[in-house]
């Protein structure tokens, strides 16, 4: 309608004047309901075309939608193993800050993990305090071995000494004798040395890799009865949270509830154009919006962004080959929107339905020393159009209360 009242200014309007002083025709006289096409062909006609190029210029130059929306992420409230809730600690409704304790699962099997581990390490300590007096014990064993073998050797020493002075005075029996038993005196020797090795190797690797591997299996039950305890990632809220003492979880087919980080969808506003608006959205381009969740308010903000990929034409790999008419519904161009000034998205309720209109500058093109007057005055004229269409985004937002509360049959 704004567009067909600026047209018949430019059209209507002139040949109006025209017929009126120029060829004196007059209103209810010669011009009357009946003959209005006839006098004023030439106006209504150029007015009609000129509103659809003014209709095509405005929305492709300053392009609108009503699919945007303030998305956010949430965060699945899912513990890594399955198990049987024990407490609960956060009600249907409430605000979590990072590192708090959400619900428990029932933890009986780490318990008794945990103890076992804890008895095998008091187990390894109460083997090395025993193979600590094996070494002792060894220790002493090995003195009273050298003890036996520094007996016997001197024994033998003597009787070979004797025997060297005075041939016949010691039998060569008894030599023999001291001997064998000096072999013996050293293989007990060694044997105790052995004893004693092997039990400082018991001591100072053996037990201790024990008590490591106790201790290892002592964190691992930690860690499994850390997990019965779910806790918050992020600050945040936790929404429509029915979760109760004797449900069952699963990580893989049942989660528990959904957290909302703090801040989410408060940030960026998500708006779908058209495809034909592909070469026009920019990132820098200025845009404004309107959104359901706060009425009767005009946001300033600006495109940060633009998806490449148009999400219609996605598709995974399968047994099938793709059929393109299964794409019923055009893909639009996502574009990313930031507020011009802080605090712009405050009020605005993550998840509400927006209106948008972005509007294309051609400052610097006009600026351009290689721009020529016709094409500068064009592209002037493009620019200032999209006043229209401010005008119709402000027309939108005083309606849109009375639209979804008094027209929407709800």
């Amino acid at each position: 309608m704004l567009e067909v009242l600026l047209c018949s200014v430019l059209t209507i309007l002139p040949d109006y004047l025209y017929r009126r002083y120029r060829q004196g025709k007059r209103l209810g006289h010669e011009i009357t309901f009946f003959s209005v096409w006839y006098e004023l062909r030439w106006g209504i006609t150029a007015c009609l075309m000129l509103t659809v190029a003014l209709i095509t210029v405005i929305f492709y130059y300053h392009p609108s939608t009503t699919t945007a929306t303030l998305y956010y992420r949430t965060v699945p409230i899912v513990p890594e193993i399955n198990g049987r809730v024990s407490e609960v600690h956060v009600e249907f409704s409430a605000p979590v800050k990072k590192g708090e304790v959400i619900f428990k699962l029932d933890s009986a099997k780490q318990e008794a993990a945990m103890e076992t581990a804890r008895r095998k390490i008091a187990e390894v300590d109460a083997a090395l305090l025993a193979a600590q007096a094996d070494v002792l014990k060894t220790e002493g064993q090995i003195q009273e071995a050298k003890g036996s073998y520094q007996q016997a050797s001197d024994e033998l020493d003597t009787k070979r000494d004797l025997q060297k002075r005075n041939p016949g005075m010691v039998p060569q029996r008894d030599i023999e004798k001291l001997e064998v038993l000096l072999t013996a005196r050293q293989g007990a020797l060694d044997s105790a040395t052995a004893a004693k090795q092997s039990a400082t190797i018991r001591v100072t690797a053996l037990l201790p890799a024990e008590k490591a591997s106790a201790q290892a299996a002592l964190a691992e039950a930690q860690v499994d009865l850390d997990r019965t305890i779910i806790r918050a990632g992020v600050d945040g809220r936790v929404e429509q949270f029915t979760l109760r003492p004797g449900d069952v979880v699963n990580p893989v087919m049942r989660s528990a509830g959904i957290l909302i980080p703090d801040g989410a969808g408060r940030r960026a506003l998500a708006a779908g154009f058209g495809q034909i608006e592909a070469h026009v959205i920019k990132v820098g381009m200025v845009a404004e919006a309107t959104c359901i969740s706060k009425p009767w308010t005009i946001i300033p903000m600006v495109v940060t962004g633009e998806q490449d990929y148009i999400a219609a034409g996605q598709f995974r790999g399968g047994e099938q080959l793709v059929e393109a008419q299964q794409v019923q519904v055009p893909g639009t161009i996502l574009a990313f929107l930031e507020p011009i000034y802080q605090g712009g998205l405050d009020g605005v309720t993550p998840g509400s339905s927006c209106v948008v209109n972005a509007y294309t500058s051609h400052h610097d093109q006009i600026a351009a020393k290689e721009t020529g007057a016709f094409k500068g005055l064009v592209l002037h004229a493009v620019d200032a159009v999209g006043v229209v269409h401010a005008m119709l985004l402000r027309v939108q937002a005083l309606l849109l209360p009375i639209k979804t509360l008094v027209l929407s049959g709800h």
